[in-house]
């Protein structure tokens, strides 16, 4: 009988050990966030939809108000290459004002690479540069074996041709987060932004032509000829979905019956103060939506606490 590889269960890891595995995979570029580093911030209008009241009752979806948002590119290295395939594109989106203000964090990838915070750090550690400045590939492949599921988000990126504007991707919430609605039912559901103008992409020799910061410079032509436009959904769940596993997908995930909450509009730059002073924090939900049950999520919470407070430190150092 052939022997099989089996991952040993991952212990509970701190979120400063994983804000600091994500800073030294990125060379500990100073005064950036450990991840999603290069961004660029936007200004806009949420405007909700009659059903969207049927999903949740928080106003930050059944009323209209402004949004504050931050494109931007996976990783810790603020001079990433748009053109890389590999890292993800993210939308992170205030949507509301004060106690009916909703924080959102969107990826063009549907799934996480990690279900546990142990496993992640494990993940970021087995990738840590080595004195060559790489990873040990055998480690690398032994961890993956011993834990395919932190594969899938990598899957589904390759999968996927290079984005060719911002404008132009889906982004996925990866959490299920469990809404109540006006008439008290309560029910997990998943938010997705559709781009109205589809989906803009690229082959990989149109890529590699394209500038280093060329979703930025399509960003703002973009913003200058009228804005950009996303459909906001729900994708709502079914029995047995898994809601506590973020590296897995709902099944038949893509063909779900779906509600529209309304139309996140788009149409100014901002400077980037008003993103990189605080930071879009998960923990931020209107009455209506609660907070997922996934280890990943009260993960994000601190990590991303701690996260601003190490660049604020770096930041102030002369």
């Amino acid at each position: 009988m052939d022997a099989t590889i089996q991952s040993a269960p991952a212990q509970v890891a701190e979120p400063a050990a994983i804000v600091a595995a994500l800073k030294t995979n990125a060379g500990n570029p100073k005064g950036v966030r450990a991840s999603f580093a290069k961004g660029q911030c936007v200004l806009g209008r949420f405007t909700s939809a009659r059903e969207a009241a049927s999903v949740t009752k928080s106003k930050s979806f059944t009323a209209p108000s402004k949004v504050l948002g931050r494109f931007s590119v996976g990783g810790g290295n603020p001079k990433v290459a748009d053109s890389n395939r590999v890292v993800l594109r993210g939308l992170s989106l205030h949507i509301g004002n004060g106690k009916d203000a909703t924080d959102m964090l969107f990826e063009n990838a549907p799934v996480h690479f990690a279900k546990s915070t142990g496993q992640m750090l494990e993940f970021l550690t087995v990738r840590a540069p080595g004195p060559d400045g790489k990873p040990d590939a055998q480690k690398v492949k032994a961890f993956s074996a011993a834990n395919p599921e932190t594969l899938n988000q990598a899957n589904y990126v390759a999968g996927k041709p290079v984005p060719g504007s911002f404008a132009g991707v889906t982004y996925f919430g990866i959490h299920a987060f469990p809404v109540t609605n006006a008439r008290g039912l309560t029910r997990f559901v998943k938010f997705e932004l559709i781009p109205a103008g589809g989906e803009i992409s690229l082959s990989d020799e149109e890529a590699k032509t394209k500038a280093d910061d060329f979703l930025q410079q399509d960003l703002k032509a973009r913003i200058v000829g009228g804005g950009i436009k996303f459909r906001m959904v729900a994708l709502l769940d079914q029995p047995g979905d898994p809601t506590m596993d973020v590296t897995l997908r709902w099944p038949g995930e893509d063909d779900r019956q779906q509600v529209t909450l309304g139309t996140i509009e788009l149409n100014a730059l901002s400077d980037n103060e008003p993103c990189d002073e605080t930071i879009f924090n998960p923990g931020t939900l209107a009455a209506g939506v609660a907070e997922p049950p996934d280890e990943i999520f009260a993960a994000r919470k601190l990590a991303y606490a701690i996260s601003l407070a190490r660049r604020r430190s770096e930041i102030a150092q002369p």
